[in-house]
């Protein structure tokens, strides 16, 4: 069990990806068997689970907010994470600057928007984006996509409130709540 807990508690850098969106998840199985990935059977999750801000971890979304938008400038898309015990597709995307990002889109999410919206190299064609950060420690956590015929400035009620607007979040900025939980470890002193 330690040796499981120390490769968690290592870093995720430089391992094959399907083993670390596996860590990701919390998933001890693929760490006992290090050369294959366990292809999402960490065992059921609710459908409420949290996703965390990986910095600080704010509770920044429902794994039931997960609302699938597909985009034909995506570079790769995968159904590799469960969320909610649930696949969920995973699509990757490159900036101008050369940068990928690992995205996974949802209905709401509790992050800070800042205005105004950009509708220049938008990944979504019709939408633009503005950069969404968390409310807590202002790590980037992704964007907010609206409509580009809509105003570049608005309220964060009109934002959420429509079903027009999308938001889409870096897989690897944010936490679930069960992986976070299986990282904390009772003191002995507290054990019987």
């Amino acid at each position: 069990m330690w040796k499981r807990r120390e490769l968690l508690l290592g870093a995720v850098a430089g391992m094959r990806p399907v083993l670390a969106a596996c860590l990701w998840l919390g998933c001890l199985g693929c760490l006992s068997a290090p050369g294959r990935a366990c292809g999402g059977a960490h065992g059921p999750a609710g459908a409420g689970d949290l996703l965390l801000c990986r910095a600080c971890g704010h509770e920044v979304a429902l794994g039931s907010d997960l609302k699938f938008v597909a985009s034909g400038l995506a570079l790769a898309q995968r159904n590799g994470t469960a969320v909610g015990g649930r696949r969920v597709p995973v699509q990757l995307f490159q900036n101008p600057h050369g940068s990928r990002f690992r995205v996974v889109t949802l209905r709401r999410a509790a992050v800070r928007r800042h205005w105004p919206a950009d509708g220049h190299f938008s990944w979504f064609p019709g939408y633009s984006w503005t950069v969404a950060t968390c409310p807590r420690c202002h790590t980037h956590l992704g964007w907010g996509f609206q409509p580009s015929d809509w105003p570049d400035r608005v309220s964060d009620r009109e934002f959420e409130d429509s079903e027009q607007t999308f938001v889409g979040l870096i897989v690897d900025k944010l936490l679930q709540e069960n992986f976070a939980a299986s990282l904390l470890m009772t003191p002995k002193t507290f054990q019987s």
